[in-house]
């Protein structure tokens, strides 16, 4: 664009407005595809993930929202009788005229989950209880002014201005459509707005409402209790103590560690000015039991984490921050690092799409087939004409390949039901051999065949002395997780489950066990000596030995075969399916790297190599060493690298001022060496300042010219 003009002046060009869904959808696309192999499969693949992704999210929204459920409509039902103004409850009426209802909601210690509840509980007020509702943080109120103005801006919705903001206004900088900050103006603004309210013509009021205009709850939420300061807390609840006649006051604290924090961080003076109901949310290992139950643990789902992959993300959780949401992250990465890395992803899919897109696919990625483990492993296993012709004919190896791809379909189709059935029957076993959570027994099918385990085996005999009750209650439920499959060979495993459970409950079982163990019991009953004692015990084992198998006992022993045959058929290791690596991930390094940061370890790097950083040509070095125009705490990290345990600041500066000089194409013997110098000097102390806050020196009493090194070692 140009223009003409016989006046010198300036001229604005607008640029045409595009949508932003425009701009970063492409966007994301193009980086998406810039680095993976396979480009002419990019898109399809980033397609994928991105649905893949959206369905995690829209689930986990789901499960999130229902979990919480039940607690969130207490919480709302707490501050509906709380904050009513002729308080009709029971719990309300027995509360004092200056204490506070405060609810106490211990969340537990996985604080990146708690941002989630908080907001769903604020929406949720503010639809369905009062519109006046305040979040606060700790770090947004460090002091009592900060506190108090950041309430009322959230309950007002207006600029508020303290003592400081006067001095301001007076000096010419007027602040507009602001209020003083203070509980009293709060108490005029809203007697005025419930009186509005009150004089709406055409309204009915309820028989709740004849004691008084309604009254909307001022519900204060702080989300991170432990982290207020407590002065300031005591301060602020003093003063709302003396507010609460005319302004029905609700707190909410959010609590990561025990309700006893609350009379850790309030005296008893200040305690007793609130009425404080408990309420507990649920513990994250069920969040998280449920999340993998319905996320990971399903067919419906193609992509597949291995044991390594999720044996790393769920050591995060329990030995780090208990995060679900951390934990989805995860989930996420490893769901993108696959599609991005495993250009034979694009079969990671439903069946009906998983077998369109294997037509389409190119001789690359045919070759990519040919020369994955699992496929090596199953040509192997075929006739040497068929080895031929899949190595030399790619229509035939196509044709084959669908074949595998149902197969890979059907077996988690039955996997899955099959995990759960003996999940139910090994669950509450003693000492749980098999694993208390279904994520443990999860693992343990992942790595090796169950069934050649040893805890396998004890928990098939600990199954073969089940009582009746137990074994007909854990049968039961098989049954209904077989039928909900659409599996037609878990339906008929079902069907032979009924047919078991049908005799087994005509059989008299009382009966059978008084005539097989009255008589020794009875022997038992009379007074002997311990020769005799023994003797009576051996006789009943050798009883139990001879004596013949009861119809129950055939029957359960014939339901746990039928059990392990179940097992031995649909429970194998994922790697005996051939093309699983086309749906499973097995890179654990990757998670761990992205998940586990090294923060030293990672400064380190920077610091040494700052090109991959800055991607500034001028620093390239193939030797490994620091270019002269690297930044100043680079070459000074890199100086003091040449050094041993006590380093000379001098002669450390010395160095520094050489490499410097050196990029600055300046010699020493030049007249503006001594300016110069002084400008390197202060660059030196700022860049030691700089090691010293990352850790890496520290002052030394030793020599006062000389600092210590903490760490060894480079990059």
């Amino acid at each position: 664009m140009s223009t003409s003009s016989v006046s010198k002046g300036c001229f604005v060009f607008k640029p045409k407005k595009q949508k932003k869904e425009e701009k970063e959808g492409p966007s994301l696309e193009r980086f998406f595809s810039a680095g993976c192999e396979s480009s002419g499969s990019s898109g399809s693949r980033f397609r994928l993930c991105q649905e893949l992704w959206d369905h995690i999210r829209s689930n986990t929204e789901v499960l999130q929202d229902d979990l919480n459920r039940k607690v969130l409509d207490s919480l709302l039902d707490f501050v509906r009788t709380s904050g009513s103004t002729g308080r009709h409850s029971d719990w309300a009426s027995q509360m004092r005229a200056s204490e506070i209802p405060t609810a106490a909601l211990v969340l537990g210690v996985n604080v990146p989950d708690h941002d989630v509840t908080f907001q769903s509980l604020s929406e949720l007020l503010q639809q369905s209880v009062t519109p006046h509702v305040a979040s606060l943080q700790a770090k947004e109120c460090v002091v009592l002014k900060h506190l108090m103005k950041r309430v009322l801006e959230s309950v007002m919705k207006t600029e508020v201005y303290n003592e400081e903001d006067e001095v301001a206004e007076h000096s010419g900088a007027p602040l507009h459509r602001s209020v003083h900050c203070s509980l009293a103006q709060l108490t005029d603004w809203y007697t005025t707005r419930t009186k509005k309210c009150s004089s709406t013509p055409g309204k009915k009021r309820s028989s709740l409402d004849r004691d008084g205009p309604p009254q909307p709850p001022i519900v204060v939420i702080f989300k991170d209790l432990e982290a207020f300061n407590p002065r300031v807390l005591q301060d602020f609840i003093v003063i709302c103590s003396r507010y609460v006649e005319c302004l029905p006051l609700v707190f909410i604290f959010g609590i990561a560690t025990s309700p006893s924090t609350i009379q850790h961080m309030l005296p008893h003076s200040v305690s007793s000015l609130l009425c404080i109901q408990l309420f507990q949310s649920l513990c994250c290992t069920q969040h998280l039991a449920t999340v993998i139950d319905q996320l990971i643990l399903t067919h419906r789902f193609p992509f597949k984490l291995s044991a390594k992959v999720m044996q790393v993300l769920i050591s995060i959780f329990l030995y780090h921050d208990f995060s679900v949401r951390n934990f989805i992250k995860g989930l996420q990465i490893a769901l993108l690092e696959h599609f991005y890395s495993q250009p034979l992803s694009v079969l990671c899919c439903r069946k009906t799409e998983a077998l369109t897109h294997l037509k389409r696919l190119g001789p690359r990625d045919v070759e990519r087939i040919r020369q994955l483990p699992s496929f090596q492993r199953f040509l192997q296993k075929q006739d040497l004409q068929d080895q031929v012709k899949l190595m030399t004919d790619e229509a035939f190896l196509k044709e084959v390949c669908q074949k595998l791809i149902k197969d890979l379909h059907k077996y988690h189709k039955s996997y899955y039901p099959t995990l759960r059935c003996l999940h139910t029957l090994t669950s509450s076993l003693p000492r749980y051999p098999l694993g208390k959570q279904i994520r443990e027994l999860h693992l343990i099918c992942l790595e090796n065949k169950v069934w050649e385990s040893e805890d396998y085996q004890s928990a098939m005999k600990l199954l073969k002395m089940l009582a009746k009750d137990e074994l007909l209650t854990s049968l039961q439920r098989c049954v209904g997780i077989l039928q909900s499959s659409k599996s037609k060979r878990m339906n008929r495993a079902a069907a032979q489950l009924e047919e078991l459970l049908s005799r087994m409950q005509q059989l008299d079982a009382a009966t059978e066990i008084q005539d097989c163990f009255s008589p020794p019991i009875k022997d038992l009953q009379k007074k002997t000596d311990l020769f005799q004692l023994q003797k009576t015990l051996l006789q009943l084992n050798e009883t139990r030995r001879s004596r013949k198998s009861s119809p129950f006992e055939n029957l359960r022993n014939e339901a746990v075969e039928l059990m392990e045959s179940l097992v031995r058929t649909h429970l194998a290791p994922p790697e005996s399916q051939p093309l699983h690596e086309v749906c499973y991930f097995s890179s654990s390094a990757t998670v761990r790297r992205y998940l586990n940061a090294t923060p030293r370890t990672s400064i380190q790097a920077a610091l040494c190599s700052p090109y991959f950083y800055l991607q500034n040509e001028n620093l390239r070095t193939e030797d490994g060493t620091v270019s002269n125009a690297a930044p100043d705490l680079c070459i000074a990290y890199k100086l003091h690298l040449e050094c041993g345990r006590l380093i000379n600041l001098y002669d450390w500066m010395e160095a520094f001022s050489t490499v410097v000089s050196a990029a600055e194409q300046l010699e020493s013997e030049s007249d503006s060496f001594e300016g110069v110098d002084e400008v390197q000097h202060a660059r030196f102390i700022r860049s030691v300042s700089e090691l010293e806050f990352l850790g890496f020196i520290k002052s030394t009493k030793k020599k006062t010219d000389h600092v210590s090194r903490l760490t060894w070692g480079g990059c």
